[in-house]
């Protein structure tokens, strides 16, 4: 660790992205008893069915802390939430898909939300990820046209009518035989996430996996045991 990084540790200890208490050590994405209570999905129940991608994983589901820790990074826009989350999504990825990938990108905001918030968290999440999975991140997609909120509808139905149309490739964009993996912070319905996915196959993308911190309405989600999350803890901290 590099001084000025030891110093910015003293004055802002960093903390668990859930609970908010002060990790005791630095290099952990969260803390021990965090890492015993959240929602973890395994198997099958961390992975999600999308039309025209080939796979689609998330580590959490999206309950209690889990759903607490993504709104305060959305809304609240405490950014250095990103960075600890991010680590256990590249964990995720690199557990699913450990060929790796040519390109990672991020599902895009409208110009009138990114203004509103400031960021996008889906950006920041695939950056850092990139950065730790030595995976390039490129913007490949941009949203022309400002939809209401997906989190407003209930219906598949309505959310599918709701994307479709909404996104487009940024010009230039060729993916020809490239593996692709595309991030957001939630899926739910898929909606979104399939309506990107086509365009990046339009592309000519070989391969399209997704990735979310969380999936919501995870019906059948089972926690990890204890032990299994632990040595999970301890790999995380030996390969920040």
């Amino acid at each position: 660790m590099k001084v000025w990084e030891r110093v910015l540790d003293l004055l802002f200890p960093p903390k668990c992205p859930f609970c908010q208490k002060i990790l005791d050590d630095p290099r952990a994405p969260l803390c021990p008893g965090c890492q015993g209570k959240l929602p973890w999905l395994e198997g099958r129940a961390g992975e999600r069915r999308i039309d025209f991608a080939d796979g689609c994983w998330s580590p959490l589901a999206y309950d209690g802390l889990v759903r607490s820790a993504v709104h305060h990074y959305k809304f609240h826009r405490v950014r250095a939430l990103g960075d600890p989350l991010a680590v256990l999504m590249a964990q995720c990825l690199a557990g699913r898909l450990p060929q790796g990938a040519d390109l990672i990108c991020w599902a895009p905001l409208s110009k009138e939300r990114f203004r509103q918030r400031g960021f996008n968290q889906a950006e920041l999440l695939a950056r850092e990820i990139g950065r730790m999975l030595s995976i390039p991140a490129e913007p490949l997609l941009e949203k022309v046209k400002d939809t209401g909120p997906q989190s407003d509808l209930e219906e598949e139905s309505a959310r599918r009518a709701n994307a479709r149309g909404a996104y487009a490739l940024l010009p230039g964009v060729s993916l020809t035989d490239r593996r692709v993996v595309l991030v957001d912070d939630v899926v739910t319905t898929g909606s979104t996430l399939s309506e990107l996915c086509a365009l990046l196959r339009q592309a000519g993308a070989a391969e399209v996996y997704c990735l979310t911190l969380a999936r919501a309405r995870g019906d059948g989600h089972q926690s990890e045991s204890p032990k299994k999350t632990g040595k999970l803890l301890e790999k995380m901290v030996e390969n920040p």
